[in-house]
């Protein structure tokens, strides 16, 4: 059995009844509105931590979605650069980058989650940041089906840049376990859950829901029938492969 919610789409959400910061208001009322003359397809993947977000978008990768996550281009593209190294060793201190002159990114998490003003400062820097890079990738290609992973969408008011929203959900107990063996202490673990919407919420907000407390079977089988619904409700080029089942 296939489980996913479709829940409502195209619905308005007031960036404020989430708690969008000020700073990130514009780009919740901006968003896809930019992008009127592409022809992607682009979905917004989210979830709490340890839900399995990376693990379902690799699902849909399978089936032709050009992945992104956007962890990995703050990671990758946007820590790195000079002129964010330089704001961050200013903002947070010369301990935050290595002698080598690497961002030390366990360092300011450990900062940035034990102090809100800095939490808010780094988001405030980043996120500008991301969302143009996001509009220079989402601009390269035509026909494309995006799926990016952002774990704090609703949170900074982003539904506005996808077509459709995705939340993979669990079971709490399930979600610290995930984290834990990742190497996560408890304590730091809940720590980070706070500064999320609750599971509940996020999957009230999204348009589609996929339940990951089961086998990785069955989250497959629940990736390949929402993959097939979102890729027939706008197809996107040769990306989008129709789902064949195993004999």
């Amino acid at each position: 059995m296939v489980f996913f919610v479709s829940m409502e789409w195209g619905k308005t959400i007031r960036p404020e009844e989430i708690g969008v910061a000020p700073h990130l208001q514009q780009a919740h009322c901006r968003g896809i509105e930019e992008m009127v003359n592409r022809t992607n397809l682009i979905v917004g993947l989210t979830g709490g931590m340890g839900c399995g977000k990376s693990t379902a978008a690799a699902l849909f990768a399978e089936r032709g979605f050009r992945r992104l996550d956007a962890d990995q281009v703050i990671r990758d593209e946007l820590l790195p650069s000079p002129d964010v190294a330089l704001a961050i060793r200013t903002r947070l201190g010369p301990a935050m980058i290595s002698k080598n002159g690497q961002i030390r990114r366990d360092q300011i998490a450990q900062k940035v989650f034990a102090d809100p003003a800095a939490l808010a400062w780094l988001e405030e820097l980043l996120h500008p940041r991301l969302l143009a890079r996001w509009q220079e990738i989402f601009a390269a290609e035509s026909g494309v089906a995006f799926m990016v992973e952002v774990p704090l969408l609703f949170e900074k008011g982003l539904e506005n840049w996808f077509d459709f929203t995705v939340c993979v959900t669990t079971d709490s107990a399930t979600q610290l376990r995930r984290l834990e063996s990742r190497g996560v202490p408890p304590e730091q673990a809940r720590q980070r859950l706070v500064k999320q919407l609750p599971l509940a919420r996020k999957c009230e907000l999204a348009d589609h829901v996929l339940l990951n407390d089961g086998s990785p079977d069955f989250l497959r089988e629940q990736v390949n029938a929402l993959a097939d619904r979102l890729l027939q409700s706008h197809p996107s080029g040769p990306n989008a492969r129709p789902h064949v089942s195993p004999p």
